[in-house]
Formats: C-alpha cells, sequence, structure tokens
C-alpha cells in the first residue's frame, strides 16, 4: 500500500526541501512505495484525513491523527540514523 508522506518546514522550501530528498532516497532504498508531499507546516492540516506520518524540521503545536517526526537531525547529521530508522519502523506498520 502506498504511504502518503508530509515533509513540512516552517516555509515549505529550505529545509523540507534537503529531508525530501533523504526520504526519496531512503524509501527507494527500502522498497517503500511513497507518496512525498513538500508543504508548509500550516498546510498539514488539510492532509489530515490521508497522510500517513508527518516528517518536519519546525515545531507542531497540535496533535494529529498520523505520528509526527521531527527531522531536523537531516539538517546537523546528528542523531540522523536514530531518526532514519524511527521513519523506516512508522512506515513499514
Amino acid at each position: 500500500m502506498k504511504k502518503q508522506i508530509l515533509v513540512a518546514c516552517g516555509a515549505g522550501i529550505a529545509t523540507s526541501t534537503i529531508v525530501n530528498l533523504a526520504l526519496e532516497k531512503m524509501c527507494k532504498e527500502n522498497g517503500i512505495d511513497a507518496n512525498l508531499i513538500q508543504c508548509k507546516i500550516t498546510e498539514v492540516p488539510s492532509y489530515e484525513d490521508t497522510a500517513d506520518l508527518l516528517v518536519t524540521t519546525t515545531i507542531v503545536q497540535k496533535e494529529y491523527s498520523f505520528p509526527v517526526i521531527n527531522a531536523r537531525a537531516f539538517l546537523t547529521g546528528i542523531g540522523q540514523e536514530e531518526v532514519e530508522a524511527k521513519i523506516l519502523e512508522e512506515l513499514k506498520k
């Protein structure tokens, strides 16, 4: 089943692009069929009924019906493997 992953940052441009590219590569390497949607954090609620996962570089102040994973590690490189493992775990559910 195809997973819908939201990749969000404050403006939906800079940091989400870095994370989006990393996720594309990760999904390909792990044989995960995913639809990646890059957006602003303010646009996330409009995907509430369809998203399987939110990967974000910004602070999330709302509870969603899907898991939220902070991806700042993709920008710093610190703890990135743990974050990737968490993302893969969610996508394989």
